[in-house]
């Protein structure tokens, strides 16, 4: 079963992921994650995502599209996948039918977690707090966002046709939230 979980940065997508991977032993691909190793090794790659999320701008499409590929056309993992911050873009979800169609695979489940700003920033600060991350600056956070919602708009406005899109009040508390997806999910 493979499934989408979209919501801004702090939305709490990585928890309900981690929880899906666990309930349906699938594999979270966090773009976040992805994103962050190739900063780690200090890469070309990893220099231009540095400065793009330092400038609160999203990754460019190629770079992500390239890391996403790879990850898909793992045999080992086929049909096994929680995309947990992919797609972003139209360009992201055109290449990830794509690519999905190449390797025989579909996306089963699309939840989309609606949360406003201000619980966001709350959220944030509770984070960056517990866990330290670099990329929990409270105005990087903002200006991402902002540019999430802009941008994530009409990727949202093309799944939500799909039958299998369902919006959920992201601002509920965590096991309201798992309780819902698990709902839609019949688990």
């Amino acid at each position: 079963m493979n499934i989408i979980l979209f919501g801004p940065p702090g939305a709490g997508k990585g928890t309900q992921a981690k929880h899906l991977v666990n309930k349906l032993n699938n594999f979270q691909v966090s773009t976040g994650d992805i994103l962050r190793k190739e900063i780690q090794k200090n890469s070309e790659i990893g220099k231009t995502i540095t400065k793009d999320m330092n400038d609160g701008k999203f990754i460019n499409d190629e770079i992500v599209n390239k890391l996403i590929k790879d990850v898909i056309f793992d045999p080992s993992r086929k049909n096994r996948f929680i995309f947990d911050g992919y797609p972003r873009s139209i360009s992201q979800a055109k290449n990830l039918d794509l690519l999905l169609n190449h390797s025989n695979q579909k996306i089963d489940h699309i939840f989309f977690l609606n949360v406003d700003k201000e619980t966001i920033i709350k959220r944030i600060e509770k984070r960056k707090i517990i866990e330290k991350r670099s990329d929990d600056n409270l105005n990087t956070i903002i200006k991402r966002y902002d540019k999430y919602m802009e941008i994530t708009k009409p990727v949202l406005d093309f799944y939500s046709k799909n039958p299998q899109f369902n919006e959920i009040d992201g601002g509920l508390k965590i096991d309201e939230i798992t309780a819902k997806i698990d709902a839609f999910l019949n688990v």
